[in-house]
């Protein structure tokens, strides 16, 4: 995935604004793009594809995968293949990783701006800028965030242990308020981190599978839409569709999109045995 988050913070209040991602993009996409390029290339002199065989393919894979991150050190890294008795040394230079993969990168600046414009904070605003997983290495990405953002990367924090520092910190945060957490804070440790409080919002929007009263066709409808302060509630009526209708499905859908096969289904059952006799259009 690919993940942006504004957030606003005191010594003891984490807010999050904002926040959005593409979930189907992420750094194997960019090792993909070297994937194909490097095969395509062997095939073009032996007229055979790498790809095809599934031990090659994840050699493959792996030595592309090391070849992207010795690019955001290196202008140009060698990729050696071997298949089928053939052997094939293709040289990647750094420029031409970027153009392979530049509407990818094109996706996470979509996805950066959307995220601000959400928060209400404009980019001159930000205070910090926290790189957070291995494809901020790349040389190009950090680029990107910096022009947008105006501001160089914090590099206090690095991108492939924020996380895990993150998870630390919050879970001392939760041991102090459920046990004190005595054997292993002082005092003054646990007092400041019971003092600690946070917000968080939903990354998607969050509705239920309906039928349009118009066209009859099945439709999401979108109850809490993303970037809602959590936690929330929201109650909303629906009514049967036909008469004497004896049950009724209910899906409860993740996504932005009216189409329900576009959303991703976090939630799927049945409400049955119905009262008998009731007319089309019952709460």
């Amino acid at each position: 995935t690919f993940d942006v988050t504004v957030e606003r913070y005191t010594p003891t209040n984490f807010k999050v604004l904002a926040t959005d991602g593409d979930v189907m993009l992420g750094g194997l996409d960019w090792s993909r793009r070297l994937v194909d390029h490097v095969a395509d290339e062997f095939q073009k002199r032996f007229d055979l594809d790498p790809r095809e065989d599934s031990v090659s393919l994840r050699q493959l894979t792996q030595d592309c995968e090391d070849a992207k991150r010795k690019l955001s050190e290196s202008a140009q890294v060698p990729v050696e293949v071997y298949f089928q008795g053939n052997t094939m040394t293709v040289s990647v230079t750094r420029g031409e990783f970027e153009r392979l993969t530049g509407d990818l990168l094109e996706r996470t600046k979509t996805t950066t701006l959307l995220v601000l414009e959400q928060s209400g904070v404009g980019p001159g605003e930000l205070d910090d800028l926290v790189l957070v997983g291995g494809s901020t290495h790349m040389p190009v990405v950090e680029q990107m965030l910096t022009e947008i953002c105006q501001r160089p990367p914090n590099r206090d924090v690095h991108p492939e242990k924020a996380v895990g520092h993150g998870a630390a910190i919050h879970a001392a945060i939760l041991e102090a308020r459920a046990t004190g957490g005595e054997t292993r804070m002082g005092k003054a440790i646990i007092n400041r981190l019971r003092s600690v409080s946070t917000s968080d919002v939903n990354s998607h929007s969050l509705g239920t599978k309906i039928t349009d009263p118009q066209d009859k066709r099945k439709k999401n409808h979108i109850m809490i839409e993303r970037n809602t302060s959590l936690p929330f509630n929201v109650t909303q009526r629906f009514a049967t569709t036909s008469d004497n209708q004896q049950r009724i499905h209910v899906t409860v859908l993740e996504g932005e999109v009216a189409d329900p096969d576009a959303c991703a289904t976090i939630g799927d059952f049945w409400i049955t045995n119905l009262p008998p006799d009731l007319p089309k259009g019952s709460p």
